[in-house]
């Protein structure tokens, strides 16, 4: 089955995708379901969840968090209750375990992006090595081989921020029941491979520029 473990939709405050459009183009794009990874807020995922299930679709929701940890980015799926902010990795991590969550490391090695920058030494479940929205293949390359030399499993996300570019790159996963814990259980078991390419960049210079708008008027106080 096909999942975009990395979807960002409006309860991002870097995104305006509306969660009725993404679910619409993640079905059209034939994916088999996708994780919401909102920055720092688990609202997305319960409402998406909700929104599914009143549109009859068959999509398997992932209701998950990207939570910013003092060093940069992790995302958790599957989370149930709020991870504050601003601790360690180690420690989110550890709250995550708790929830027995899924913990996967986004784009570790894009910096601009809030990439940790590391990957070793970290207990993760999965490493993101195909993030479709970097613009080079650098940090991708280096995610790929750091996850290959510690033998972690891998996994590909869109990263999207707007409906469109929902499922430009996605999770193989191999599991046959559709089903939320079959497919948690699969990316715990490593049974998951990336797949897909990259945003065009088009859509990611105009969310680039669209944020350091948000940004300079939050700074005039238009915001």
């Amino acid at each position: 089955m096909k999942f975009d473990l990395h979807v960002h939709t409006r309860f991002s405050k870097d995104s305006d995708a509306d969660i009725d459009a993404i679910i619409s183009y993640a079905e059209k794009h034939g994916l088999d379901g996708f994780a919401v990874c909102d920055h720092d807020i688990i609202k997305g995922g319960p409402f998406s969840v909700k929104r599914a299930a009143e549109l009859g679709s068959s999509l398997v929701i992932i209701p998950g968090v990207e939570i910013s940890t003092s060093e940069g980015h992790l995302l958790v799926l599957n989370i149930k209750e709020r991870i504050e902010s601003g601790l360690s990795p180690v420690e989110t991590i550890k709250r995550a375990r708790a929830q027995n969550a899924v913990v996967v490391l986004p784009h570790p090695f894009k910096l601009t992006s809030h990439g940790i920058g590391y990957v070793e030494g970290l207990d993760v479940d999965a490493v993101e090595v195909l993030n479709s929205r970097c613009l080079t293949d650098g940090p991708n390359n280096k995610a790929r081989a750091a996850a290959t030399s510690l033998g972690l499993p891998q996994v590909g996300g869109s990263d999207c921020h707007v409906p469109e570019m929902v499922g430009m790159s996605y999770t193989e996963v191999d599991v046959q029941e559709r089903s939320l814990d079959a497919v948690l259980d699969a990316i715990r078991q490593g049974k998951v491979s990336p797949g897909g390419g990259k945003t065009p960049k088009v859509f990611v210079l105009r969310q680039m520029m669209a944020n350091a708008q948000k940004r300079t008027a939050k700074i005039l106080g238009f915001g």
